[in-house]
């Protein structure tokens, strides 16, 4: 028979202190009156407590059940389904490689790895530097920039092993990084703050955030009856005249990497032959 080992229960979450406290609060309510039910504000406010200590911590999900009228057992479920929202400390920069099916063939899975072992940290771990934390992402929706990077949700379009190693160098000493396209990078407090539905403060970042690229485009204007673009080129070759050979794809790799279904070594089904 089993033990089963009965601890302590928790004692319930200690509370901000008291100035960060009435800062929260005037942020939530501020929050709180844009929905006519209080309770479809826990998103923004999940990205607000975030903000705060950079990740969802059990003061943090106290203060969302109290200022909505939730458990905390609501919250938690909630806090506890979507991604964005940190269970632990993490890093400045949230590094996420997208090893998803086109990502990976076009070299996803080899950045991610590289990254790996250049930082030293596994799948959601932070270096030891507080910088970075390392994830893979299933889908960046940018497959036709693959391989895709995202910081802090902004895009690294078309990355190689050496491009996101020099990224994430840069980052951690200090060195100003500027995505693909989008708004300028900011910390992933900053970034939770406005994702909680403050605005951008950074002169330039609003108008700076831009949309879709010329690739993720041409389906729709030729949709519209508009005339095919002779080329379209990497982001990084966008100066290109129309009548020069194009680069090379700036991709490391573009063959599939090892996965499950060619690896011997990683079998994703039964080892047996059928039957035995």
């Amino acid at each position: 028979m089993t033990d089963v080992q009965l601890g302590m229960p928790q004692l319930p979450a200690p509370d901000y202190p008291a100035e960060v406290r009435a800062r929260l609060e005037a942020d939530a309510r501020e929050v709180i009156a844009r929905y006519p039910d209080s309770r479809s504000a826990l998103l923004p406010l999940l990205h607000l407590v975030q903000s705060e200590e950079g990740h969802v911590t059990r003061t943090g999900v106290r203060f969302c059940a109290e200022m909505l009228g939730l458990t905390t057992a609501e919250v938690t479920a909630v806090a506890t389904f979507y991604t964005m929202y940190r269970r632990g400390p993490s890093g400045d920069y949230q590094v996420g490689v997208c090893t998803n099916t086109l990502c990976a063939v076009m070299g996803g899975d080899a950045i991610f790895e590289a990254l790996q072992r250049h930082l030293g940290v596994g799948n959601g771990e932070t270096t030891e530097d507080g910088k970075i934390t390392l994830e893979h992402i299933e889908c960046n929706a940018a497959c036709d920039y693959a391989p895709v990077v995202m910081v802090n949700w902004e895009f690294f379009d078309n990355q190689t092993v050496d491009s996101a190693t020099r990224m994430v160098d840069d980052l951690r000493a200090g060195r100003t990084v500027e995505p693909t396209r989008g708004a300028p990078l900011c910390t992933f407090k900053e970034t939770a703050r406005i994702l909680a539905g403050f605005p951008d403060p950074r002169p330039g970042a609003v108008e700076a955030g831009g949309s879709a690229g010329p690739a993720s485009l041409v389906g729709l204007r030729l949709a519209k009856g508009e005339a095919a673009p002779g080329r379209v080129v990497s982001p990084r070759s966008a100066d290109y005249p129309s009548d020069e050979e194009a680069p090379a794809h700036p991709s490391s790799h573009d063959a599939p990497q090892r996965t499950s279904a060619s690896d011997p070594h990683h079998p994703s089904g039964p080892v047996a032959e059928e039957g035995e």
